[in-house]
């Protein structure tokens, strides 16, 4: 069979387009694998025009004065827009409130890159995000939380630091639920609700496998510990949690993760003390291009 010129100029390209393709991926799992927290987000951006569509479950052993196993199931579609901004869109179906298991929020996070300072092996990036949630679920407990349990917004600053094989980010932000009882003058509640917090996070990540980089359909396993504080701001309360987890990406776009979170300190009335969370994960890259 004879190929014109042009046919084959045809096959070079597409080749040369695969071959690049591999390599960026290949570039960017290196650099962001062990920065992919489970409990929180790191600085950095998910790659430019690609999707991402996440399915994250939540359990909370049956305890008292609850008989039942408590359940969020949160999927959720990431849209890399470009490489400063990335967006998230979430729902939560749950029966954390309630005995019946029901559609329960709706949130959008979005986060805007504004410093980036890269070299071979490491990296320091900031960036600044700001999440909106309305939430059906009626007002339980002091813990604000966005996903599922609370209406309201969230601003933050994200400090992220890469080196080789660790990776170590910082966030902190400010929550505001915005429930209707909050402008309500005429019930005094026992103790008093509160309406604003302080959130503290300290997280650490290490590549442990593979040892050595030789291609990009290698299985990447990822440890991680998370330090999570939450202080209110309407009167004295807090939580301190540590939330070890294990994270595995497969063929360089598919993550699994799983996480155990539980309480240090704090008197703060919560839900619970401990946690347990399971995340499965795929990317299409170029998805937007």
């Amino acid at each position: 069979m004879n190929l014109s010129p042009g046919c084959y100029r045809n096959d070079q390209s597409i080749i040369m387009k695969r071959i690049l393709l591999s390599i960026f991926v290949f570039c960017s799992f290196v650099a962001r694998g062990q920065e992919l927290f489970v409990y929180t987000e790191p600085a950095s951006n998910m790659p430019a025009h690609s999707i991402s569509a996440r399915l994250s479950a939540n359990f909370i052993p049956a305890q008292l004065p609850y008989d039942r196993l408590m359940q969020r199931y949160t999927p959720e579609i990431m849209l890399g827009l470009s490489k400063k901004w990335m967006l998230h869109l979430g729902t939560t179906f749950a029966n954390m409130h309630t005995n019946n298991f029901r559609w329960e929020s709706v949130y959008m996070y979005g986060k805007y890159r504004f410093l980036s300072n890269d070299e071979l092996h490491s990296h320091f990036r900031m960036a600044a995000f700001t999440e909106a949630a309305y939430s059906r679920s009626p007002f339980h407990f002091d813990e604000l939380s966005l996903q599922g349990d609370k209406s309201g917004v969230q601003l933050g600053i994200i400090a992220t630091q890469l080196w080789h094989k660790l990776a170590v980010s910082a966030t902190v932000s400010n929550t505001q639920s915005l429930d209707k009882s909050r402008n309500d003058k005429n019930t005094i509640y026992i103790p008093s609700r509160i309406y604003q917090t302080m959130n503290y996070s300290l997280s650490a990540g290490y590549l442990l496998l593979p040892f050595e980089y030789t291609d990009y359909k290698q299985t990447n396993v990822n440890l991680y510990t998370e330090l999570l504080v939450q202080q209110a701001l309407d009167r004295k309360a807090y939580y301190a949690d540590l939330a070890p987890a294990v994270q595995i990406i497969f063929n360089s776009n598919t993550k699994l993760n799983l996480g155990y979170r539980f309480q240090l300190g704090g008197d703060m009335q919560r839900m619970s003390t401990h946690s347990w969370l399971i995340t499965l994960e795929r990317t299409f890259l170029n998805a937007l291009k």
